[in-house]
């Protein structure tokens, strides 16, 4: 019965392209032959790190695209990465890499979200730099990253074009001032920090677990380990109409089922560890108790198995022998099979032997989808190449038995429930930071609240657009002044003099009468139209303020908020209010109000509201340098006191 279904989402792509420089005139025959062995070049050179990833949609590849719109011809790739955002982040490696290893390419590379490596170093760009200006100016050159300034004053830099450079441009300004456009080394290290620890890192996105699959799901894997991701991606994006083919299997019978070890990443895993789902009855396939030890390994092998039936049944019986080509058949394969072999890529393995031909099947795989990747009408969909494979690829389920007795161990997926303290440390990593903040020590449990005061003031002094606010980069950075007297008086120009502190009712007259000076106002400049106007929209203005005062004093909203009398003692509070008592017949007394206590109670409360998880408040607080510790204490946030 289906408890689960997700729905299928826009899936993220990331574009990579990589230019020849200095692009001389040549022969566009002859320009799309020199890039034809580029890429011959680079898929070879980086085969051994790459025949062994699997990739959540589709693997990194490239192909040649000619000149168009004032483009010039070029490698191009691009590569949908949906859920899982390592294999976007292990594309910018390599292609930094491949820089690195080829000098004279520069590449520049983009997703949706536009040029996401200044994303990623958001807070360490240029104030000139925004996404208005940014087309075309992100590039990796040498192994690394570089941003083509824009001149402060026009023609100010002979070189540097006003407006955003275009591609030809931008090449010529990499080619010929390359040290004059290196990224600062803060913009580097965040991109760096990102990538860091590939290609070792690669091994660590894998998660071996063992499943109970039927026998020819476990041959096809064990041929094209990459196709788990296709069958992951048909499960969890499975729909009603996906699910009508797995209420009776035609293809992988449950009663076929061996138990055998699977490779995933972690993304692909935590995706169907995580999905609710009972098999429908007419299926076949039955799960244990939830006590029972292999438990885990049917669900992942029911849920697997699922997801390969509906690769299976999108496809017809008779699909076009046509996309049956054979990769040996390419003229490229020799070359790229010397290639490997200059490469290392066999590791010293006697040919023929089953490691041998297991690494082969492999670069023969990665040869096909990287390569030499043919026509989107050509190509095999994951259920031809499934079935292609169960019909030409002898298994025996005996032999497979006996295998399933000596399984490797599979891994530890503890990884799955981080502890609040674990996920605290990777956002940390992910934020930057290189080591963790210590913990809240009972002493400094009682922290001083007026540091949140000063903070929220400094951060309200600071620069504000409507592009948003800017917070302190360094805790040490002098905040910027702001002269309160100027700009009060600014003010008094315009709506007159602040009147005096005074309970009187004439106050409104007061207020009209320094309006009617225009000795005040700098009107001298202005036609009389306009004079009358601005006069008669000030006096509306005024008369609208006085309205609201009327308004507002007939409710209660005044007691939402503390005055400064909350602030004193008990005793010094208890005579106040005795007197007050005894001139109430005199009128209400206009206490102040206690602008930090204010401020204070309601960002506590805000963060309490939060119960230890992100919110406005702390993360407000937390870019300001502010540490709060839990609160523990029952009382409700505004119970919370200033030290």
């Amino acid at each position: 019965m289906e408890e689960d279904v997700k729905l299928a989402t826009v899936e993220d792509t990331v574009e990579y392209h990589l230019f020849l420089v200095p692009d001389e005139p040549r022969d566009a025959e002859r320009h799309k032959e020199i890039l034809q062995k580029y890429i011959e070049r680079i898929m070879t050179q980086f085969a051994p790190m790459l025949v062994q990833y699997i990739w959540q949609n589709q693997p990194f590849n490239l192909k040649y695209k000619p000149e168009k719109g004032g483009v010039p011809a070029h490698m191009f790739g691009v590569t949908k990465f949906g859920d899982n955002i390592e294999d976007e982040w292990l594309i910018v490696y390599i292609v930094k890499q491949i820089t690195k290893e080829f000098p004279e390419l520069v590449a520049r590379i983009e997703d949706n979200d536009g040029e996401f490596l200044l994303i990623e170093a958001a807070d360490y760009l240029p104030k000139w730099l925004d996404p208005e200006n940014s087309a075309n100016r992100v590039f990796f050159y040498h192994g690394e990253l570089c941003i083509i300034p824009a001149p402060r004053t026009p023609g100010a830099v002979s070189w540097l074009p006003t407006a955003p450079p275009t591609i030809p441009q931008a090449l010529n300004i990499i080619s010929t001032h390359p040290e004059k456009i290196l990224a600062s080394e803060s913009v580097r290290a965040a991109v760096n920090r990102r990538i860091r620890g590939y290609p070792e890192k690669i091994q660590a996105s894998l998660h071996r677990a063992h499943c109970f699959l039927p026998a020819g799901i476990a041959a096809v894997l064990k041929q094209r380990p990459r196709l788990v991701a296709a069958g992951v991606q048909a499960f969890y994006l499975r729909d009603p109409i996906d699910l009508r083919a797995c209420r009776v299997f035609k293809t992988f019978l449950p009663e076929t089922r061996i138990m055998t070890s699977v490779t995933f990443t972690k993304c692909l895993y935590a995706q169907l560890m995580q999905q609710r789902f009972m098999p429908d009855r007419r299926s076949g396939y039955k799960l244990p108790p939830p006590a029972h030890p292999q438990y885990r390994a049917h669900e992942l092998g029911m849920k697997l198995a699922h997801g390969f039936e509906i690769l299976c049944s999108k496809c017809s019986p008779h699909f076009s022998d046509s996309k049956k080509c054979s990769v040996t058949a390419s003229p490229l394969w020799a070359g790229f099979l010397d290639s490997l072999k200059k490469n290392d890529y066999f590791k010293g393995l006697i040919e023929g032997s089953s490691q041998y031909q297991e690494r082969l099947e492999m670069a023969k795989n990665y040869f096909q989808l990287s390569v030499n990747r043919p026509e989107s009408s050509l190509a095999m969909s994951p259920g031809e190449e499934i079935l292609t494979l169960l019909q030409t690829l002898p298994f025996d389920i005996e032999e497979l038995k006996k295998e399933a007795a000596n399984l490797p161990p599979e891994d530890d997926d503890q990884w799955l429930d981080l502890s609040p303290d674990q996920l605290d440390q990777l956002l940390q990593e992910a934020a930057g930071k290189k080591e963790p903040e210590e913990p809240v020590s009972k002493e400094k449990e009682h922290c001083d609240l007026t540091q949140v005061s000063k903070s929220m003031k400094a951060f309200i002094s600071r620069v504000s657009t409507h592009k948003g606010a800017e917070l302190p980069r360094d805790r040490s950075e002098t905040p910027i002044t702001f002269d309160a007297d100027s700009f009060l008086n600014y003010f008094d120009k315009i709506l007159g003099p602040r009147p005096p502190e005074s309970d009187s009712d004439d106050q409104d007259e007061e207020d009209s009468e320094s309006l009617e000076s225009d000795d005040d106002l700098d009107f001298e400049t202005q036609e009389p139209g306009e004079e009358a106007s601005v006069k008669g929209t000030l006096n509306d203005l005024k008369s609208y303020m006085a309205q609201m005062d009327r308004e507002l004093a007939h409710t209660s909203i005044g007691k939402s908020f503390a005055t400064q009398k909350q602030m004193e003692s008990v005793v010094q509070a208890t005579n106040s209010n005795s007197d007050e008592d005894d001139s109430g017949a005199g009128g209400p007394v206009m206490t102040p109000v206690d602008v930090d206590l204010n401020l204070v109670s309601n960002i506590l409360e805000s963060y309490s509201s939060q119960a230890g998880l992100a919110g406005p408040a702390s993360n407000l607080l937390q870019s300001m340098g502010v540490q709060l510790p839990d609160n523990t204490d029952p009382r409700p946030a505004n119970g919370w006191r200033m030290t």
